[in-house]
């Protein structure tokens, strides 16, 4: 059976790794073209225990160590963004805190998820910035959210990414990222560089799991 990479819909995939995990027994397959690591759909867990993992995850505004956690992607997106720009939290999740600590600072954020936050009036209207922190691991259909995000992104608006990186030296099979059911996206620094090219975007930082996009004129 033929199997499309969810990014860049190329058919030159390959068997990455075998889980046989208690609970996580499931398949991992590599894609020799944007070399991004996915979880066919057939692994894929339902709706409703997606929403009952992410409702395990302590997601409190007024938890320091989330904020602090968080931080690590507000405080590298800011000094890309101009005082009172307008943007969004794509995948704020069930405890929206990032769109809190950037209005905070003076940058009014919305949020959108598509679970906890399904208020799709808010992606009617273009973005100065976008910021999504732990979220695109999750994306199935990943070429359509970035396409989405694009679409959203006003000209030369930033979107600010965190997100376990698959560096060369992380061993896949201890890698404890990839043990999250509800994690189905893996990308390397090629696959990031990748999502750059194929959507006309530049790299504007990269620190560690943390990347920083601006979009072309």
């Amino acid at each position: 059976m033929t199997i499309e990479c969810p990014l860049c819909l190329n058919s030159q995939c390959n068997l990455y790794y075998s889980s046989d995990r208690k609970n996580l027994v499931r398949d991992y397959v590599i894609c020799k073209v944007c070399d991004l690591i996915f979880v066919p759909e057939i692994f894929h867990i339902s709706e409703k225990e997606q929403k009952a993992r992410y409702l395990e995850h302590n997601n409190d505004p007024n938890d320091q160590r989330y904020r602090t956690f968080l931080s690590r992607l507000k405080d590298r997106i800011t000094p890309f963004l101009n005082p009172g720009q307008i943007g969004l939290d794509y995948g704020s999740g069930p405890g929206p805190t990032l769109s809190i600590m950037m209005t905070e600072d003076g940058y009014t954020t919305k949020n959108y998820d598509p679970i906890f936050q399904p208020n799709t009036f808010v992606l009617n209207r273009k973005y100065e910035f976008v910021v999504s922190s732990e979220t695109i691991e999750h994306f199935v259909d990943v070429r359509a959210n970035f396409d989405f995000i694009d679409g959203i992104l006003a000209k030369s608006g930033v979107f600010g990414v965190m997100t376990s990186i698959k560096y060369q030296h992380i061993r896949f099979e201890t890698w404890s990222y990839h043990y999250d059911p509800t994690h189905v996206s893996f990308y390397s620094p090629v696959t990031m560089a990748y999502i750059a090219s194929n959507w006309d975007w530049d790299i504007a930082g990269i620190y560690d799991n943390v990347y920083i996009y601006r979009k072309k004129h």
